[in-house]
């Protein structure tokens, strides 16, 4: 079977191919890929390249596939896994392995599995390790953001508090308490703050900040204070671009402080003011990931000695951490549509990924069989007014509050123009 793939081969080297796939054979799977939406950790790999962790050295000769927030479908099941799996089942991957220990993941190291690919062949370590997920909800898109969820979630169960006078140990953010999401307007802080809102465990009271107003604006306008409180939380956005956002916060607390902080940019002074407002016994998570290997910023050990801060970080999430975001995605208690805020086909892989620090907005969602350029989805309305296909789009997209959706994606994959290398 042939399949069209970006694959890495080096330091910013990215390319979109048609080869030949191996077989499915006893132990293998072969699946169409619907779409990937598009990470970070995949700039970071063609940053760095070879010298990437998960990178073979010899990608340059045996390149790998990249993509590994991904959805799709299985097409053939070797008999090995016919007991577990069957043909037209929706999938989703769980990249981190940690198959006999190694790094190793789909999107990475596998010269036969990625996101950004038609086809793949699933090898025997992804269903040994369990990480070949089922998906029963609607829409491959938000399987493709379930990974990114898993992440949330892993963050929230890393959490952990004390017992006054003893050192038992209790996981996950306190019930009914104080919470903060710091630079959190982005994608992944929107996904946070309507797990916060919507999970299982909830905090009172929520502070979300961030410096950018109109972003801050967006995440109002989707996860608002009134649906929160109909759940139980007081939902409060604050534009920190001040120098009393310290004093703000603090007050928003009634001076007692957050038992749960999440930071999610990569910037000392946002870790500093993140440090300034736990309350006894809080607990800060390092949620965003740097580049710089001596990245550092102060925190107050006078607390930790005396006021028991503390602090955690969270990189990833395990397989049941995935499984929980299926879950709660196909009970539609969760949306992370509100994450994605570009579309695209699989001909603007390369150039996004390459380029995607430097791209504002949120997660940027492919599909691999289109040809798209990739498109923000506050332009559909104006590329609309020369193409019918656009303007169907941007219907759909404002009737749903300007989010993307289920019918969005099958227009996209019913009516816009098909991928074709050959």
């Amino acid at each position: 079977m042939k399949t069209k793939a970006v694959r890495i081969y080096g330091k910013m080297d990215l390319r979109l191919e048609e080869f030949e796939l191996p077989p499915a054979g006893e132990d293998g799977i072969l699946a169409e890929v619907v779409c990937d939406s598009l990470c970070m950790s995949s700039y970071k790999a063609a940053k760095q390249g070879p010298d990437h962790k998960r990178v073979p050295d010899d990608c340059a000769t045996n390149p790998t596939m990249i993509g590994h927030e991904f959805a799709g479908r299985l097409i053939e099941v070797g008999d090995k896994w016919k007991d577990q799996f069957e043909v037209g089942e929706m999938f989703g991957i769980q990249p981190a392995l940690m198959y006999k220990g190694s790094l190793d993941a789909p999107g990475y190291s596998f010269t036969t599995v990625g996101g950004d690919a038609t086809y793949v062949r699933i090898p025997s370590c992804v269903m040994e390790m369990d990480c070949l997920l089922k998906y029963s909800g609607q829409g491959y898109f938000l399987a493709s953001l379930a990974e990114p969820m898993s992440c949330l979630i892993g963050a929230c169960k890393a959490q952990y508090h004390m017992t006054p006078g003893s050192y038992e140990h209790h996981m996950g953010i306190i019930e009914g308490g104080k919470a903060a999401c710091l630079a959190s307007a982005g994608p992944m802080g929107l996904g946070l703050v309507d797990l916060l809102i919507h999970g299982d465990r909830k905090p009172s009271l929520l502070v979300v900040t961030d410096i950018d107003q109109p972003r801050l604006d967006r995440a109002k306008s989707i996860l608002t204070p009134e649906d929160a409180k109909a759940h139980g939380v007081e939902l409060i956005y604050l534009n920190t671009a001040t120098p009393n956002a310290v004093q703000d916060m603090n007050d928003l607390s009634s001076g007692t402080g957050f038992d749960d902080v999440f930071v999610l940019a990569p910037v000392p002074v946002v870790i500093e003011q993140g440090d300034a407002i736990l309350a006894r016994d809080g607990c800060l998570n390092f949620f965003a990931g740097p580049t710089d290997t001596n990245f550092s910023a102060k925190f107050n050990f006078y607390n930790v000695h005396y006021g028991n801060t503390h602090i955690v970080g969270t990189s990833g999430g395990t397989k049941e951490d995935m499984r929980d975001a299926l879950a709660m995605m196909s009970a539609g208690t969760i949306n992370p549509a509100m994450m994605i805020t570009h579309v695209g086909g699989l001909t603007a892989c390369e150039e996004t990924t390459l380029h995607l620090p430097d791209i504002p907005g949120g997660k940027k969602l492919l599909y691999t069989h289109v040809d798209m350029p990739l498109t923000a989805i506050e332009d559909f309305a104006e590329l609309g007014k020369d193409s019918p296909v656009y303007a169907e789009l941007a219907g759909i997209c404002e009737r749903n509050n300007h989010l993307w959706s289920v019918e969005a994606e099958q227009l996209v994959l019913t009516k816009m123009p098909k991928l074709n290398l050959s």
